[in-house]
């Protein structure tokens, strides 16, 4: 049973929040809505212990709306952030799951939000640093370490063409290196479910772009080698105290 009188939102109220969900519940009130976004989530990326209170209600409700299921997505994937509210968020660990298994099960009817949701179920599988750079595989840039010569190295994924390269204030990319993409079999853990679901759900593009993410680039300083996936993830994980409670 949730204490709301200790569920402050955005604005420090405490009963405002619960009201909101029983309108939200009975009808689709876009009003009712509009003012849940900015009290659970407006705040530069902050979540607030209402965010976690209202999050299992959001996630069954997001069965049905699409207002639910785009409030929940954003609250699971600031979830890694400097919100004071570890326990609460620990709390949620089943509803997370179960907000997993929607995600998965939405994403194959090829719904327009195809992106969005599939970050949002990066994040439900606690994949934050995923969830929060992905793109559409069109016009993406990742920043890596050389692991040999720590050579700050661009990782281009898109239209215009899939390379490492250093990147030059003026120039732009220089000493281009065409990157090396991951086969299937090579594929494990997240970035095999990545790339599976992708493919299950026709986003030829996205699939593409991920077997370049979790593939090889050589560096164009030192000419090494490194898996591109594992330098990133290194440099961006964040490190969750309940983890070990999910």
């Amino acid at each position: 049973m949730v204490n709301w009188a200790r569920m402050r939102d955005c604005y420090g109220d405490v009963d405002r929040v619960p009201g909101l969900l029983d309108r939200v519940e009975g009808e689709d009130d876009a009003e009712a809505w509009e003012e849940l976004g900015y009290r659970l989530c407006l705040e530069h990326d902050l979540l607030f212990p209402a965010s976690f209170a209202a999050f299992p209600r959001l996630v069954r409700l997001a069965r049905r709306s699409e207002q639910a299921r785009g409030l929940a997505g954003t609250i699971v994937q600031r979830a890694a952030g400097a919100h004071g509210c570890d326990d609460l968020l620990a709390a949620c660990a089943g509803a997370i799951a179960e907000f997993d298994g929607l995600l998965t099960r939405h994403l194959q009817s090829r719904p327009t939000d195809y992106l969005a949701s599939f970050c949002a179920a990066l994040a439900a599988k606690g994949q934050y640093h995923w969830s929060a750079v992905l793109g559409d595989c069109t016009d993406d840039f990742y920043e890596v370490n050389c692991p040999h010569c720590l050579v700050e190295v661009t990782i281009a994924i898109g239209d215009y063409g899939h390379h490492s390269a250093i990147r030059d204030w003026n120039l732009g990319d220089v000493d281009r290196r065409d990157l090396r993409p991951a086969s299937h079999q090579e594929l494990s853990g997240t970035g095999r479910w990545m790339y599976e679901t992708a493919v299950r759900d026709g986003e030829e593009a996205l699939a593409a772009g991920i077997a370049l993410l979790f593939g090889k680039a050589e560096c164009p300083r030192c000419a090494s080698v490194f898996n591109i996936a594992d330098e990133y993830t290194s440099a961006n994980r964040p490190v969750l105290r309940f983890a070990e409670e999910m």
